[in-house]
């Protein structure tokens, strides 16, 4: 079963249990989100990765992304929360070709805005052998034109359901990123960008295999 055969079937189970007038909210919320043009903000292949600046790792201290920049290609995965199915889904799905990525000379490295402590839960839950960071304030998420307020219309659900941003951000903000997918060479370049407004679609892992299976190909990664 692919990634998105999975999340297919786990919106549909959900869909059942929630009642279609919740479902139509959600899918009325996408919609808008699109409408906002912030695809068209996201970066581009070709650009330069920009310097991350406070990212976390799920112990809380300082984690210099430029460490691995420069010296080997990177996969980031931007997800909205350990709080997301969805994104559980997609980060264990990454789990199982982490040892292909790694053995093509990448790292893969996932980034959320929540806390230390909650990105740790996240970890664990999912027996997730790459790091993950925590983006407070989605800063890095902010300068690769993948952040957006969550709307005043879905406040309510998202905190019925246990989700209060301000409390698993622990900035106060109700901010998320749209999840993304990307791959950037050794040298900073960004070579693949996948990023969609609706969080219900996510990139098939094999799709980053093969960006970095041909990155390999045309110089192979420094160990």
């Amino acid at each position: 079963m692919t990634l998105q055969q999975e999340l297919d079937a786990f919106r549909t189970g959900w869909e059942a249990r929630v009642g279609g007038d919740i479902a139509v909210r959600i899918a009325h919320d996408i919609d808008a989100l699109r409408r906002t043009g912030i695809e068209k903000n996201v970066i581009r292949v070709g650009a330069r990765l920009p310097r991350a600046q406070g990212l976390r790792d799920a112990l809380g201290q300082p984690f210099d992304l430029g460490t691995v920049v420069g010296r080997k290609p990177l996969v980031l995965v931007f997800y909205r929360g350990g709080w997301c199915p969805y994104c559980n889904l997609e980060l264990r799905a990454y789990q199982q070709r982490l040892a292909d990525i790694r053995a093509l000379g990448a790292e893969l490295i996932a980034v959320s805005p929540e806390t230390p402590d909650a990105s740790l839960d996240t970890a664990g839950k999912n027996a997730l052998a790459f790091a993950v960071l925590s983006d407070p304030g989605n800063r890095f998420a902010e300068a690769l034109g993948l952040r957006f307020v969550l709307t005043p219309g879905l406040r309510p659900l998202y905190e019925a359901a246990g989700h209060a941003l301000p409390d698993r951000n622990g900035d106060g903000s109700r901010t998320l990123p749209m999840p993304a997918t990307l791959v950037v060479d050794r040298h900073g370049g960004v070579v693949l960008v996948d990023a969609n407004p609706d969080y219900r679609q996510r990139l098939e892992p094999q799709r980053v295999v093969d960006a970095l299976a041909a990155l390999a190909r045309v110089a192979p990664a420094i160990a």
